[in-house]
């Protein structure tokens, strides 16, 4: 491995770690890197969220969703918005500083613990450095404590056994994202995520062996996969492989965000551009009178298709170092 050469000062905390941090392995869209962990579980203090602790094995997420609100995360590295797809970093070790914070009772029984808010835990490098496999290998042992995984990876599906380990002494509930049933779109949106045939497939056989497991729609994206009909499909869809809950979020930009969604806003969809901005512009949000119109929707897919709510859904603005500004009544 070598050890990246730093020219000037090194930046302090998390940036200084991340400059030093050694290159295991580059390709020719890729670089992964090996960061240092002191802690792995993270405490959640936001109210709005659900969960008291979070777990991400990687830092920085290769599918490369255009809408992603985790670019923050390499910001704090002092790396640019596209870095978070480019700049992989693996938290080698991370298990057994995992066995030894639990060890000494840093979670408590009945508290939830998050794995993979700020990226996906199945994502490619999962395949060369089994992180994510090592944790719940730990979490094996653990007792009474309430998990999910949030993912678009059909490699869950590897790690059955160990799911089913895990529920035995614990709750454990995986979220399979799907924001649309269209390849094509699915792809713009998502460069280098499972296709989203390959997620249902994936969901199906989680319930088939018993693993709790639904679909975060997250995010809906305005004039882009919010078409009832197609929602509707989508919830179908879920429904007919089993899925026992089902989510959906409006679309937030964080200012991270804007930077990598916008340009691809004006490539893909240019006609569109303007009234994203006279609505995002304000916030980062939507604004309430389209979010209210959205969940009214969700809910009359949900009562259609026998699909029950989850209110332990992530917030992409309860992420926002700042409350939400002002907030325009329309979509349109």
């Amino acid at each position: 491995m070598d050890r990246l050469i730093q020219i000037g000062p090194i930046p302090p905390g998390i940036a200084g770690m991340a400059a030093l941090a050694p290159t295991l392995e580059a390709k020719s869209r890729v670089e992964y890197r090996d960061l240092e962990s002191r802690s792995v579980l993270n405490r959640c203090d936001s109210p709005r969220m659900p969960f008291s602790w979070t777990i991400n094995p990687y830092r920085g997420c290769e599918f490369g969703c255009q809408y992603c609100y985790a670019r923050y995360t390499h910001e704090y590295m002092e790396f640019d918005a596209h870095a978070f797809e480019q700049k992989i970093f693996v938290k080698q070790g991370a298990a057994s500083i995992l066995r030894r914070e639990l060890a000494r009772g840093k979670t408590k029984p009945g508290e939830s613990i998050a794995i993979g808010t700020a990226t996906d835990p199945y994502q490619p490098a999962e395949r060369r450095y089994g992180v994510t496999r090592e944790m719940l290998e730990v979490l094996t042992e653990a007792r009474g404590l309430d998990l999910s995984i949030t993912t678009k990876s059909d490699l869950v599906t590897r790690d059955i056994p160990l799911l089913r380990a895990i529920a035995e002494h614990n709750t454990i509930a995986v979220n399979m994202t799907i924001v649309t049933l269209h390849e094509g779109l699915a792809r713009a949106l998502e460069p280098r995520a499972p296709r989203p045939q390959l997620r249902l497939d994936a969901l199906a056989r989680l319930r088939s062996e018993g693993i709790e497991a639904g679909v975060f729609v997250m995010p809906v994206i305005p004039a882009i996969t919010d078409s009832p009909a197609d929602l509707d499909d989508l919830f179908g869809a879920v429904a007919d492989a089993g899925a026992r809950f089902v989510a959906a979020n409006v679309l937030f930009l964080r200012p991270c965000s804007e930077k990598v969604f916008y340009p691809f806003l004006e490539k893909q969809f240019p006609t569109l551009a303007a009234r994203y901005h006279r609505r995002y512009d304000h916030g980062g949000s939507a604004g309430p009178e389209y979010t209210k119109r959205l969940h009214a929707l969700v809910e009359r897919l949900r009562k259609k298709h026998g699909l029950a709510g989850r209110i332990d859904a992530y917030r992409a603005e309860a992420f926002a170092e700042s409350p939400v500004g002002e907030q325009l009544r329309l979509f349109g």
